[in-house]
Formats: C-alpha cells, structure tokens, sequence
C-alpha cells in the first residue's frame, strides 16, 4: 500500500539499475529518509497520517507509480500498514483491512493526479456538451488539498460503518458482487 521515499539525485540516474522484488520496494527510495513520515507513523491519529502520506507523496510522484505496480512489503512500508489498520481497529472499523486499502488507493490516486490541476483550470469545458460541468469549472477554486480532506473525510466515515467481508475466510475485501 504504502512507500515513502526520498528524491532520487541530480546524479542518482548515473547509478546502476537494479531489480527488485516486491518485498524490496522500502529500498527503491531509502525510505527511512523522510522524518516526517517516520514521525507521522510514530505519533499521528489516522486523519494526520493520511495528510503526511498525501504530502509524502505529491513531493514524490514517481512512488505512486511503484506501489501501482507491485505489492510493497519493506519494513517502512509495514510499519505504516500496521498504524493505519491498527487506527482504524480502535475507531471501530468493521474491516480494518478493507478500510486501510480504501483510504491508501484514494491517496495514492490523489497524489498522482494532483499535478494535472492547473491544467485543469486551464482546460476549457464545453459547455454544449457538459453545461454544468463548464459553469461549475469556471466557479471552482481547484483546491486539490481540500478536495483530498473533503474525501478522506468522507471516505473514512465509510470505512468506519462497512464490512466489505463476506465470512468466506478470505482475509480481505468481498471476493464478489453483494
């Protein structure tokens, strides 16, 4: 779910390029690198944790795409795995598991996206086609930070109310349709 990293160097492209697997994720950026993260991990409640991993990740773009791409299990990784679930156990969630991978995929999406809004605003909307869309576009701050709290908030008192289980045993989210 979850990697923190930090910059690669002007002449870090220089360096050889090296294989990993999925359990050497936390190594593609030295993870331990970034105190606030290590901070936010030790010491933050779950709506804080998930700003500082926002954050984390919009200086860190490139890491949305790794996670993406493999299943992350380096130390730093499962450290912030286990706060998330372990918060989201004490807050009630029906489904830890199901929750954690809810807020982390909404995250991550945000972050990645995030670049794109200036060209968002940039971008007209024809209003032929999508006339509310264009007169809500012209009245829309794109304020990506308040749109990240706007559905993390949202998204966490959901988390807080659904079991996505079935009671098959599968150790996870719903295998199926409901």
């Amino acid at each position: 779910m979850f990697v923190y990293a930090d910059p690669v160097s002007y002449w870090g492209h220089r360096k050889p390029v090296h294989r990993t697997r999925a359990v050497d994720t936390d190594e593609i950026g030295r993870t331990a690198a970034d105190p606030a993260m290590r901070h936010a991990v030790d010491t933050c409640e779950l709506t804080d944790l998930m700003l500082a991993y926002h954050a984390h990740l919009t200086r860190h773009g490139w890491a949305c795409l790794v996670i993406g791409m493999r299943a992350p299990r380096g130390p730093h990784y499962l450290r912030l795995s286990e706060r998330m679930i372990a918060l989201l156990d004490e807050l009630g969630a029906p489904d830890p598991l199901s929750a954690a991978y809810t807020l982390a995929n909404f995250t991550l999406g945000s972050a990645l996206t995030q670049p794109m809004a200036p060209s968002e605003r940039a971008a007209p909307v024809d209003a032929e086609i999508a006339p509310r869309y264009a007169r809500l576009h012209t009245e829309h701050p794109v304020d990506t930070d308040a749109v990240f709290r706007s559905g993390l908030t949202a998204l966490t008192g959901t988390a807080l109310t659904r079991d996505d289980t079935d009671g098959a045993g599968h150790g996870g989210a719903r295998q199926g349709p409901r």
